[in-house]
């Protein structure tokens, strides 16, 4: 089934995209120690940080927005995919990512990039996280629901751009 957003998948630094928002994994306090968060957060400054614990914890399954701080990107969708049990619930990875969608719907966000949401602490492979990310682009769109006009999903390495690519590429309308 097609989906009605053009995908990329790029190997790369997620926190140098010009978007309108980047989804980012969090645990559930929302402190910023996975290593992709540690590195917006860098880059971001700690006040992104402290808007995302202001508003923790949070429970595995949802996300959480804040301001961009430094970044470029305005936006920063923290999801929380994994609890502290670091069990592979595949219905909290999807709830996580749905509702990172649903939270830049109500922010009328045009422009996403993606990191890698659930392997950041192994408790998902990339493919499972990337059929995963299909499933909820998949499901939106046969229920008519909002999608982003662009995501890219950010990888970092060539084995993750490798399943991200797999799972995604038969979501792209054929070419006419």
């Amino acid at each position: 089934m097609a989906v009605p957003t053009e995908v990329d998948v790029w190997q790369g630094e997620i926190a140098e995209l010009e978007v309108d928002a980047i989804i980012i994994p969090a645990n559930e306090s929302l402190f910023m120690t996975a290593p992709v968060a540690r590195s917006v957060r860098l880059r971001a400054g700690d006040v992104v940080e402290r808007m995302a614990v202001d508003q923790g914890p949070a429970a595995a399954g949802t996300a959480v927005v804040t301001a961009g701080g430094q970044l470029a990107a305005p936006y920063v969708i923290h999801a929380v995919a994994v609890g502290h049990e670091l069990r592979a619930d595949l219905a909290r990875l999807t709830r996580a990512i749905d509702a990172s969608l649903d939270i830049a719907e109500r922010l009328g966000l045009a422009r996403l990039a993606t990191s890698a949401i659930g392997t950041e602490r192994g408790v998902f492979t990339a493919e499972q996280a990337a059929d995963g990310l299909a499933e909820v682009l998949a499901e939106r769109s046969a229920r008519n629901a909002w999608l982003p006009g662009s995501m890219v999903v950010v990888v970092g390495s060539a084995a993750e751009a490798t399943a991200y690519r797999a799972a995604l590429d038969p979501l792209r309308a054929p070419a006419q």
